[in-house]
């Protein structure tokens, strides 16, 4: 058997992609975005009660759809990554990376040695297919996609050097984190945060690798197209939910106080 094509990365073109975070931690409602027209899924590990056992399921759940998923582990904790890796995980996206240290530790847990620390697990992980992918060992690492977040001032200090990193496959910019770590608290749009953002993207493309962000909001999502960010989150979940029902319940009552009817941040 070859090794499986990640579908995230052959899917990133000369087009942005657009996505939606998965926030709710099961296979059924990961399934149901999958159906929807989105490009990509970000299955989140860090703020969603996902194991790496929900996260196994939401995997199979979106694997017969065209809808590539990326997984956000919670930590950059190699014996976490190693986990996600064997259940079968390509793309990960990593929180908090502050410099191109923490992202070359990064590159090392997903490769096997020589060339890094991964743990073997063999016929025991469906990325092997059980034991059954040709040499996977020798050849995994050309199936997977590496992307830290940059979320943080010392993050954009060093984006040039994390983005350089060998074994770095794209950026992915966090802008609420990063606009409360550069004393903006909640507000991404403050010019400050937009120059950083602008940076990084910059840095990206220039080491000659993709760039993302999370852009919930129509007028950002569309800006950051316009930059030339490569794919975009517009949606997550969670707040997609909550604001429908919102909406539909405030046709039926009108005495609702005003923060009730509108959508949640992000």
């Amino acid at each position: 058997m070859q090794l499986p094509t990640n579908p995230f990365a052959a899917s990133l073109g000369d087009e942005t992609r657009y996505g939606c975070w998965a926030g709710f931690a099961t296979g059924y409602a990961t399934e149901i975005l999958a159906t929807t027209g989105f490009d990509w899924l970000l299955i989140d590990g860090e703020h969603a009660p996902n194991t790496v056992q929900s996260i196994l399921a939401q995997l199979q759940a979106v694997a017969p759809y065209p809808c590539a998923p990326v997984v956000r582990a919670v930590s950059q904790d190699p014996a976490l990554i190693k986990r996600l890796l064997d259940i079968g995980a390509q793309s990960l996206m990593i929180p908090m990376v502050d410099n191109a240290e923490q992202a070359a530790r990064l590159v090392a847990a997903t490769r096997y040695p020589p060339n890094g620390i991964r743990g073997v697990g063999g016929g025991l992980t469906r990325a092997t297919r059980w034991d059954s992918v040709d040499d996977y060992m020798t050849h995994a690492h050309e199936a997977l996609c590496l992307i830290p977040q940059i979320e943080s001032r010392n993050g954009v200090e060093n984006a040039e050097a994390i983005a350089a990193t060998p074994g770095i496959d794209a950026v992915f910019v966090g802008p609420m984190d990063l606009s409360t770590d550069a004393g903006h608290l909640g507000n991404p749009s403050h010019p400050d945060v937009q120059a950083m953002i602008r940076r990084v993207l910059k840095a990206t493309k220039d080491a000659g690798k993709r760039a993302g962000i999370l852009a919930p909001a129509e007028a950002d999502a569309r800006r950051y197209a316009g930059w030339g960010f490569d794919f975009i989150a517009v949606g997550i979940d969670v707040s997609l939910l909550c604001q429908a029902a919102r909406e539909t319940i405030a046709r039926y009552k009108h005495d609702l106080p005003q923060a009730a009817k509108s959508g949640p941040g992000y």
